[in-house]
């Protein structure tokens, strides 16, 4: 059984910066890909970052170079790196994981999915 388990979050004034992790065990399916998600209330959930098996990645226009998105497989953990925070990045912080070789955005091609993590920044 696949579990993903998401910690880091927190509350920062704006500008500040956040880690968030994800420590994932269970997952027997390869390659696969990894990814992480947000949603607002009342909002859609949508990507902030994505990762492959080979290590490309990719990252929503939002974010414009104020995150970065690592795995490290020997630890089983993927990573987000929030930088520059704004009150518009408030969500609660999902990470996924989808089996294929690709790179995907889409949350429907995810199968497993943590929790989610809170982040919430200040003005």
């Amino acid at each position: 059984q696949v579990q993903l388990v998401e910690s880091g979050g927190g509350s920062v004034q704006a500008g500040g910066s956040l880690r968030l992790s994800c420590a994932a065990s269970g997952i027997t399916y390869s390659p696969y890909y990894m990814g992480w998600f947000r949603q607002a209330p009342g909002k859609e959930r949508e990507v902030v970052a994505s990762i492959n098996s080979r290590g490309s990645t990719t990252y929503a226009d939002f974010v414009a170079g104020r995150c970065t998105i690592a795995k490290d497989n020997a630890k089983n953990a993927l990573y987000l790196q929030r930088n520059v925070l704004k009150p518009g990045d408030t969500a609660m912080y999902y990470c996924a994981a989808g089996w294929g070789a690709g790179l995907t955005t889409n949350p429907r091609l995810y199968k497993d999915w943590g929790k989610g993590t809170q982040v919430t920044v200040s003005s």
